[in-house]
């Protein structure tokens, strides 16, 4: 594991997790409820991005691959899930929920094996979470009418839905647990980066007796997502990725009769006013951008700071990037883990190029990085113009773009300055100030004195190209239902 260098003598022991879990060496799909040979007969390796070592082999899906489970999910759709009652979709649900629970820290390790992230972001946040939305929405599954009083009630039939890489297990749980409560099935297709945890969630499936073909998990790349995307037999698309694909996927749709989320890129206003408690905001924008290494769309990845407050912000802040412990993901110290591929990689060090050579004045804690892997240390800009390209576009891992602000409109003027609209968060002391900002931003998500903090009963999604709908809530479950405009 790499250690932080400090001034100090000390340092934390190791306290790596545990590996004793069960991965397979080679992966089918699972398509109506039985693993399946790709038709192609082609795999393709996963590995783990903190030491480069090829975890599994995984089915490269193709559209005949895509077409066998959309026909299987179809079958189920109108057989024996179509016709079953709420509350015994619920039940099922239900027991999904239990056996993710009873699986947690199986799958905690294996999100990190394949992922790259902080073993306590996985244990703590990402599998209970997951475990969590199934849970509220098995609550729904039979009160639907009460969810959507005076509304006729039905299903869209089969939902496709194509998952990123940043939350696998999450973003798994996000779309196919209200899409079962809804009375739909699915077809899922995880990141090629990370597909195992949606593998896993197969195993949970099966042993849960969901009838065959609810659930289908086809892997593969691009054309294996589009493949689902274009399917004419799929009544629903939900998509998590980035703006480009997103953009795709909507001219792809347009003239059909699919309704379709899109949950997209973002670039994330964190601001701190003068009165903020300054401790709880620094540490809540190193939780936005660095615990999880920028991998994820609502990463506050720019920090306005109001003028009168910026030199002891950036002190505390630099002194906090200080502190941290980048290396081994499965250690439980660790703080900021592995970049997540080795393009993505490249792609953070172009942006660091443009940010250099844009005037802007870069801080990075001093560290020694591991050798195998991909890595890239918590990277802070200042000097920051406003039209600068890493002030505008979404860079998708550990750097934090900074700009300073005098008053509570220009910061508006600012933070809205962006054609992305998914997150924010403000830091006040004064409730009617830090409304005040809130309301006037453009993002579906505005935290007041903290950041990234989720729950399956709040719904999450973003406007302008940060695409449109919602996952998570009531608004979560609407998506997946035919109800009047």
């Amino acid at each position: 594991m790499a250690k932080k260098k400090s001034s100090s003598d000390w340092e934390y022991a190791s306290a790596p997790e545990t590996t004793a879990v069960n991965i397979a060496k080679r992966y089918d799909h699972f398509i109506n409820g039985k693993w399946t040979t790709p038709s192609n007969k082609k795999y393709f390796a996963t590995t783990s991005p903190s030491t480069g070592r090829k975890l599994s082999e995984v089915a490269e899906g193709s559209k005949k691959d895509v077409d066998t489970a959309v026909k299987a999910a179809r079958v189920a759709y109108n057989g024996a899930w179509g016709k079953m009652s709420g509350r015994e979709r619920g039940k099922y649900i239900y027991r999904i929920a239990r056996l993710i629970q009873e699986r947690a820290r199986e799958f905690a390790i294996i999100e990190t094996m394949d992922g790259g992230k902080p073993i306590r972001e996985s244990r703590d946040i990402d599998i209970p979470l997951a475990a969590n939305h199934f849970f509220y929405n098995a609550g729904w599954a039979d009160k639907l009418e009460y969810a959507f009083p005076n509304m006729p009630v039905k299903s869209l039939g089969v939902a496709g839905q194509v998952i990123p890489w940043n939350f696998p297990f999450l973003m798994a749980a996000w779309k196919i647990a209200p899409a079962l409560a809804t009375g739909n099935t699915v077809v899922l297709k995880p990141a090629e980066t990370t597909p195992l945890t949606a593998l896993k969630l197969a195993e949970v499936i099966a042993d849960a007796g969901l009838p065959d073909g609810v659930v289908n998990i086809v892997t593969g790349a691009g054309e294996t997502g589009a493949a689902i995307v274009n399917h004419p037999d799929v009544d629903k698309v939900a998509f998590t990725g980035s703006t480009g694909v997103g953009k795709l996927i909507q001219k792809s749709v347009a003239g059909t009769d699919k309704k379709i989320t899109l949950e997209l890129g973002g670039k994330a206003a964190n601001i701190i006013l003068e009165d903020a408690p300054i401790d709880q905001a620094v540490e809540g924008v190193v939780n936005g951008i660095y615990f999880n290494q920028g991998h994820v769309c609502c990463a506050g990845s720019r920090l306005f700071v109001q003028e009168n407050i910026y030199d002891e912000v950036m002190w505390k802040l630099k002194q906090r990037m200080d502190t941290l412990v980048i290396g081994d993901p499965l250690d439980k110290n660790t703080d900021v883990g592995a970049i997540n591929s080795k393009e993505q990689l490249r792609t953070i060090k172009r942006y660091i190029k443009q940010g250099l050579k844009g005037g802007a004045d870069m801080y990075q804690p001093e560290c020694d990085l591991p050798i195998k892997g991909n890595w890239f240390p918590p990277t802070v800009f200042t000097n920051v113009a406003q039209s600068s390209i890493i002030a505008k576009e979404e860079i998708f891992g550990p750097v934090l773009a900074v700009q300073t602000f005098r008053t509570v409109s220009e910061v508006i003027e600012k933070a809205n300055n962006t054609p992305y609209g998914l997150s924010a968060g403000v830091w006040c002391d004064k409730g009617s100030r830090l409304f005040q900002v809130a309301g006037a931003l453009d993002a579906g998500v505005v935290w007041g004195n903290t950041f990234n903090k989720f729950d399956p009963t709040s719904p999450f999604g973003g406007f302008k190209e940060s695409g449109y709908g919602r996952e998570g809530g009531l608004h979560g479950l609407g998506a997946y239902l035919d109800l009047p405009l």
